[in-house]
């Protein structure tokens, strides 16, 4: 066992590997330093045959995850460091680890999960959700882009809610999160530690599950799913956004103000990553994050949404382009081109 003051916490419970992601803090935000603490642990443990599978939690009651650690991804690209570069190509790499992980992965999605959250619990084979998940990819409020495999989950959540996911940043509950597929079944917060006793004791994750799991409830985002599907399967953004408007209602009218309030490069980049992400396998869609995020680390949107949401905190962004109509279609294809360093690099 490391000591509280570390950032992660390794633990062998059992016959169960435990991860604890340590910064309740800052609401166990993921760092550079953690995603080099666990892949190493996690290929360890897939190696280990006492290990039969991997828990992952977040410490505290309020969060799993809320995401990177997005200040100091700013800082870093302002000070024209590479080390922010170094940061998504490793967490890349250590989703497309989890992805395809030879042992059961039970993520633990109790609290916010947001961001770099997501990508270390969608991916896995077991996705809990309890009464307190919060769940959202609210990259394009901040000039970025639903990452961390997002390109890959958010196109085959059903009837186009993907699409609406990546655009407004939309938060769901555990109901959502199992309905749109990114959960699979919701567990009480109360009986979490029963789980982890069955699980390090030995029983199978679907048997454990099973114990401890409860019917999650209607899902909201179903009754919404007409709607949904009717705007957000146009064939690109302003004409989600015209679909919205003619509609009219105080949902799709907020809907639209949503969309319009988030950078418009990411808006745009973001909306053909889940069109193309449809047809893409997992690694490729991780390579297509990467080539994307090095584009947004070379630009202006995601600088100007930290210092508004994060630093100043005045909830103002001034986006460049600051209207959907101004940004150049050239400009998002160069988003989408080859890199000149070479592609992600999975060894």
């Amino acid at each position: 066992m490391m000591s509280e003051e570390a950032e992660v916490l390794f633990e062998k419970r059992g016959v169960a590997g435990v991860v604890t992601l340590n910064r309740p803090k800052a609401l166990n935000a993921l760092t550079l330093g953690m995603v080099r603490l666990i892949h190493p642990k996690l290929k360890e443990w897939a190696a280990d045959s006492s290990v039969q599978c991997v828990i992952v939690e977040g410490a505290g009651e309020k969060a799993f995850c809320a995401g990177g650690d997005i200040r100091a991804l700013h800082d870093w690209g302002r000070a024209g460091e590479t080390t922010a570069i170094d940061f998504w190509r490793e967490e890349y790499l250590l989703n497309t680890f989890i992805k395809r992980y030879p042992k059961p992965y039970v993520a633990l999605m109790d609290g916010i999960n947001m961001g770099g959250g997501v990508g270390l619990s969608v991916h896995g084979s077991h996705r809990v959700a309890t009464e307190r998940l919060t769940f959202a990819m609210p990259e394009t409020g901040i000039g970025l882009f639903p990452d961390v495999g997002g390109t890959y989950f958010l196109p085959r959540a059903p009837g186009d809610t993907g699409m609406y996911l990546a655009l407004t940043g939309a938060r769901l509950k555990a109901a959502d999160a199992i309905y749109v597929g990114i959960g699979d079944v919701y567990v009480p917060s109360a009986r979490i530690e029963t789980l982890k006793d069955r699980l390090a004791g030995g029983t199978s994750p679907r048997e454990a599950l099973a114990e401890v799991a409860e019917e999650e409830g209607a899902a909201p985002l179903a009754a919404m799913q007409k709607d949904i599907s009717a705007h957000f399967s146009k064939g690109s953004v302003p004409e989600i956004i015209v679909s919205l408007r003619t509609d009219g209602g105080e949902w799709a009218m907020q809907t639209a103000d949503a969309i319009e309030g988030k950078s418009p490069v990411s808006t745009l980049v973001a909306y053909r990553q889940v069109r193309e992400g449809a047809e893409l396998e997992f690694e490729d869609c991780m390579k297509l994050e990467y080539r994307l995020i090095n584009r947004f680390a070379a630009g202006h949107d995601f600088y100007e949404g930290v210092r508004a949401v994060v630093i100043d905190k005045d909830q103002s962004p001034k986006w460049n382009p600051a209207r959907l109509a101004d940004v150049d279609p050239a400009e998002v294809d160069r988003y989408f081109s080859p890199l000149e360093g070479g592609d992600l690099n999975f060894g």
